[in-house]
């Protein structure tokens, strides 16, 4: 591999206390493709990165989604490596990343950060919430990973260039991973290590009102891929509300009081949550049918790029 080929991909935004040392580690590395994407710092990261040697943009827009979206429409490289600018992570780790994607054995890999976390790296809210965020992603996708939002990865160009990016916060890595499991790009993890922020380094992360945007992105996107997990999740919700008012109805009945517009309610609840139920079934039927020719054509196209 040519060190010279790989684009070293740093989001940043008021990262100036470890913005520079992060850079010069990848130079000393030998990696002279490094790109700061800037998300309008008021510190001094852009002076430290260009001085540490690294090529600065100002983003266009607003939050970490629409910096990546723009930096992966400008990058040309074979191999992008991706990773915060927080200095959470090691630049000495970066060749364990890029190994299987130079391989061709992984499109993505993922740095797991749970396999050697610092102390103090996650607080329990944080260490709780990404556990739980892993396991509703497997549900809804049926590919369980350990580490779906770490910011730490490697892609080679051809899944930049299939990935689409519509979500512009901290649900860019969710959304990065979604549209791997969509686009039937190999995704495998590898283990790295985390550490906690150096201090006086503020996070921009939110835990309560990010995690329900994560959540929120997880289910939204299951629409176009896993429609039995969508609407079945409607569907339960619906028809448990009116079997549970149905059951207040019935109890209420039979001490001779009478509730018509609970009644209604109840029935309205129950038909609608069952023609979700059969929503589901019709919309993954459609879904299957799409994905089979979607990787006929991938299939066809790579074909004719072979020969």
């Amino acid at each position: 591999m040519n060190k010279e080929d790989v684009c070293i991909l740093i989001p940043a935004l008021n990262e100036g206390k470890t913005i520079g040392e992060l850079v010069k580690g990848f130079k000393s590395l030998g990696y002279p493709n490094i790109l700061v994407i800037d998300g309008h710092s008021t510190d001094d990261t852009v002076k430290k990165a260009e001085n540490a040697g690294a090529k600065v943009i100002v983003q266009s827009g607003k939050g970490k989604g629409q910096a990546v979206s723009q930096a992966f429409r400008v990058i040309t490289g074979k191999y992008v490596v991706m990773i915060d600018g927080d200095g959470t992570y090691l630049p000495e780790e970066v060749d364990r990343l890029l190994e299987p994607v130079v391989k061709g054995i992984a499109d993505q890999v993922i740095g797991n950060r749970f396999a050697n976390y610092q102390k103090g790296a996650f607080t329990r809210l944080n260490l709780f919430g990404n556990k739980l965020l892993n396991k509703i992603f497997g549900f809804a996708y049926g590919v369980w990973l350990e580490d779906i939002l770490s910011g730490y990865r490697a892609f080679n160009i051809d899944a930049i260039k299939q990935i689409e990016l519509n979500r512009t916060g901290f649900e860019v890595e969710t959304e990065i991973t979604v549209e791997c499991v969509k686009k039937d790009l190999k995704t495998i993890e590898v283990p790295i290590t985390y550490f906690a922020r150096v201090s006086g380094a503020a996070t921009k992360l939110q835990p309560l009102r990010d995690g329900f945007k994560i959540v929120s992105t997880i289910y939204l996107l299951a629409r176009t891929h896993n429609p039995l997990f969508y609407f079945n999740l409607i569907g339960g919700f619906l028809t448990v509300s009116g079997v549970a008012i149905g059951i207040y109805v019935v109890d209420e009945w039979l001490k001779n009081i009478t509730h018509v517009p609970l009644t209604i309610l109840a029935t309205l609840l129950i038909v609608i949550g069952i023609q979700m139920f059969i929503f589901a079934i019709l919309s993954d039927l459609i879904v299957s049918v799409h994905k089979e020719n979607m990787r006929m054509m991938r299939k066809i196209l790579k074909e004719r790029e072979e020969l």
